[in-house]
């Protein structure tokens, strides 16, 4: 109703909206299904709401940052021969003249 009573939404507005809202229970049956059908453990679906900017915005960086840190993401183990490799590459570097201006 807002694309219509409000000039700013008007532009928003389609008539096709009002003719497609008979389909909203095939619609909604159909997203379920796609929903249930594709969305696995190992690949889960996030539906987040999409009427308020700020709010989906903030749900879609929380999903990430979840995801993220049940990654368990730890930097990669040195051994030995690369700490050797990164000794010598330290003196090398610290042989050479100043670069900065």
């Amino acid at each position: 109703m807002a694309r219509l009573d409000r000039p700013d939404k008007n532009w928003k507005f389609s008539s096709a909206d009002v003719r497609e809202r008979q389909y909203w229970d095939d619609y909604m049956e159909a997203y379920e299904a796609a929903i249930g059908t594709t969305a696995t453990r190992h690949a889960p679906w996030f539906v987040v709401p999409a009427d308020n900017k700020w709010f989906t915005r903030l749900v879609v960086a929380a999903a990430i940052v979840e995801a993220v840190e049940m990654l368990d993401l730890e930097f990669p183990a040195v051994d030995a021969a690369r700490r050797k490799e990164l000794v010598a590459a330290r003196a090398a570097l610290a042989r050479e003249p100043s670069r900065q201006g």
